[in-house]
């Protein structure tokens, strides 16, 4: 089955930019602070604010732990420079050692969150200071198979990329003249030496985000996605992940006691009074 996820690049990017404008200014808002790791959709989500807010308007911050690869840091820089945003870096080594060290044993993958949940704090106070709302850089492939850290990289005021795949991200970053280093480079969270997305995963984005597409866009089953030439190994581990990570694209759930409660009678949108 052919599956296009080709996207006209210059419409997303003048919705995605007008949403981004919108959004910030309506609560009132200027100005943007968003985590800049190095990679890919990072660097798309500065490039956007740029243009929505003006370069001036954006701090993009680097947030290196002990063991981030050099690469990662230049690459950040080279979109900073690329764009024309103020960028500052806050070493997070000191607020995650001590907690690792206290259980020396910490699992890569509780050491992982435990950096993804530093930044998310640095970037929130960066915000009262530049007072500019946090943006977000997870991406829709990422949001489905919930590979993010609930309340680290998935927290920000607003999140630009989250209803695009990433390959689509990618045919963005070459319209929006990103820095050929950055989306050449293999994807990864940088969390420790060597690691990298689809290693972690155990398959590609470019064939993930096909299942993607036909299971949530397309709303095919399980099995029309086998029969369709997925294997079902394949379609039974995504359609697992996307299942099991349902907890993390939702707010906590409260338990009902009145006439009206939060999330359940009380539905407002975000902007509401604004």
């Amino acid at each position: 089955m052919n599956i296009d996820l080709t996207i006209n690049t210059d419409l997303t990017r003048k919705i995605l930019t007008g949403f981004l404008n919108s959004e910030i200014t309506r609560v009132g808002f200027g100005r943007a602070v968003i985590g800049l790791s190095g990679g890919i959709d990072s660097a798309i989500s500065c490039a956007l604010a740029a243009e929505a807010l003006g370069p001036q308007n954006v701090l993009a911050v680097r947030m290196p732990y002990k063991s981030s690869s050099p690469d990662s840091l230049e690459d950040a820089e080279k979109t900073a420079r690329c764009f024309g945003i103020q960028m500052i870096t806050i070493d997070i080594t000191p607020i995650v050692e001590p907690l690792i060290q206290r259980e020396p044993e910490t699992s890569d993958l509780r050491k992982g969150n435990l950096m993804a949940r530093a930044r998310m704090i640095v970037l929130y106070d960066q915000s009262e200071a530049f007072k500019g709302l946090v943006v977000g850089t997870s991406n829709k492939t990422e949001l489905l198979l919930g590979y993010t850290t609930i309340w680290g990289d998935m927290a920000s005021a607003l999140n630009p990329l989250g209803d695009l795949y990433k390959t689509q991200l990618r045919q963005l970053a070459s319209a929006m003249k990103v820095p050929e280093s950055v989306i050449e480079k293999p994807a990864s969270a940088d969390l420790w030496i060597g690691q990298t997305d689809e290693a972690e995963l155990g398959f590609t984005y470019d064939e993930v985000d096909k299942l993607l597409f036909l299971l949530v866009d397309k709303r095919y089953s399980w099995q029309d996605c086998v029969d369709a030439g997925f294997s079902k190994a394949f379609v039974d581990n995504v359609g697992g992940r996307i299942r099991r990570s349902q907890f993390k694209r939702m707010m906590p759930p409260i338990a009902k006691l009145s006439a009206r409660t939060v999330g359940y009678d009380f539905l407002y949108l975000r902007d509401w009074g604004t």
